[in-house]
């Protein structure tokens, strides 16, 4: 084994400010971490609020094994977290910050100022839909971003939008979203226990939906056009997992719906691999996606997909080949992919054979973190 000498090591600090569990951007973080090559050293660190009790990725981080740091806040804007930060700083002798929200964007910044550390940014995408976050944060961000030396886009749509605001071109890079294709595995003996798990039989057919239960995931929209199906095919069963404000609407939704049983809400889920080796179909049902790691993991478990084009989606998987791609927003074009999917069970298994081979190629985290590693390279030895 060969030893890289401590003075060529590359030090990196993943900084990520979130509460309770978190989202997409965990899976990117903790995961690369683990991933990282012999001549980088990358340390998580995550600003941690004191009030927050739902806190879980310490736990995360932990079981896979990542240098993991946490910071105490007592408020959101608590300016105490910056000496944490300077000391994280000094006795890791990190180079590069690397920043993954809008807080943590400016934090990086600021940090840059105090430390002289080499500030980036990955930008995963604006979600919020509150007024706050729409017309104040996100503009901000925005505009910080365009003052990076660099910033990584997790899709193309990103990196335009942040074009438009001011940024330099040759300073975006598009890295889309990866996952571990080892950790995403189809079983049939898992399969025939997750099944047995969620009350399904041989004849049944699991429909299933994943993500935080936010409006932009438009959840909504799945259950409608699921309604006449469900009603219509025997057997016919729509899992969606995932919690979040929009649940109590959706949960109301189903029941006026006189769904039943036939709609089931799993809340919040750890064991998505679990839940996809049950799993017939996935359906992506968004309105906004960065690069969406809920159609990564449903193509590297081979789980037939219908996701709408929003984001990064179509970069991901094109439309015929890994998964059928619909318009945002048509109820009509979600129902009738699905239903196509029922239909022919052959031509989707063959997509989704094709869709793990592009996991493996090309969206493996592997690939993804050479790519971003050679970015990391760039940016001290400039």
């Amino acid at each position: 084994m060969t030893t890289i000498p401590q003075d060529r090591v590359i030090r990196v600090l993943e900084l990520r400010s979130v509460r309770g569990t978190g989202g997409g951007p965990e899976k990117t973080i903790l995961f690369g971490a683990a991933k990282a090559a012999a001549d980088v050293h990358v340390t998580v660190c995550y600003i941690r609020d004191r009030r927050d009790d739902t806190f879980g990725l310490d736990a995360r981080a932990r079981s896979l094994g990542v240098d993991y740091v946490e910071v105490y806040e007592r408020h959101s804007l608590d300016r105490a977290i910056m000496p944490q930060l300077d000391r994280v700083i000094r006795e890791r002798q990190i180079a590069i910050v690397h920043a993954h929200e809008y807080k943590t964007d400016l934090v990086a910044l600021w940090l840059a100022r105090r430390t002289g550390v080499v500030p980036l940014a990955t930008a995963h995408g604006w979600t919020g839909h509150s007024p706050r976050e729409r017309f104040v944060y996100y503009p901000v961000d925005k505009f910080l971003l365009a003052r990076y030396p660099r910033v990584i886009a997790v899709s193309t749509d990103i990196k335009n939008e942040l074009v438009r605001r001011g940024a330099r071109a040759d300073r975006v890079t598009v890295i889309l979203n990866a996952i571990d294709p080892d950790a995403f595995k189809r079983s049939p003996l898992r399969r025939a226990e997750m099944r047995r798990a969620l009350g399904l039989d041989d004849a049944a057919t699991a429909v299933g939906a994943v993500g935080r239960a936010e409006p932009q995931k438009r959840f909504d929209l799945l259950i409608e056009a699921m309604a006449p199906l469900l009603r219509s095919r025997s057997g016919l069963r729509l899992f969606i997992a995932g919690d979040g404000s929009a649940l109590p609407a959706l949960k109301r939704q189903a029941a006026s719906l006189q769904l039943g049983s036939q709609c089931v809400f799993l809340g919040h889920r750890q064991d998505v691999a679990d839940l996809h080796q049950a799993f017939d179909l996935f359906v992506q049902s968004s309105d906004y996606e960065g690069t969406p790691n809920a159609v990564l993991e449903a193509m590297a478990m081979e789980t037939p997909l219908v996701a709408t084009d929003a984001g990064g989606t179509r970069e991901l998987a094109f439309d015929g080949i890994h998964a059928l791609i619909v318009p945002c927003g048509d109820v009509v074009k979600i129902r009738a992919a699905i239903t196509a999917v029922l239909d022919d069970p052959a031509s989707a298994r063959a997509r989704a054979a094709h869709a793990r081979e592009r996991i493996e190629h090309d969206l493996s985290f592997e690939t993804r973190t050479r790519h971003l590693e050679a970015i990391y390279a760039e940016l001290v030895h400039a």
